[in-house]
């Protein structure tokens, strides 16, 4: 699966995964920064999906209140 077809769930799920490992530790500099490469790619992620929710709901609110 590409990134871009990621849920949010799914890119939440393996940056914990990610922090998990590069907390516990006893892995080489080059692996480690994979890691960090690949926990930054995924928090924009995670990122972008709740920008979108927030700009949902915002436009949400906008619609009732204009409703009301």
């Amino acid at each position: 699966m590409t990134d871009e077809k990621l849920s949010y769930e799914q890119a939440r799920a393996e940056l914990a995964s990610v922090v998990e490992k590069l907390e516990a530790g006893g892995i080489s500099l080059e692996e480690s920064l994979a890691l960090w490469e690949r926990g930054e790619r995924l928090a924009d992620i995670c990122q972008h999906w709740l920008d979108g929710a927030r700009e949902r709901l915002d436009a949400a609110r906008q619609r009732a209140g204009a409703e009301a």
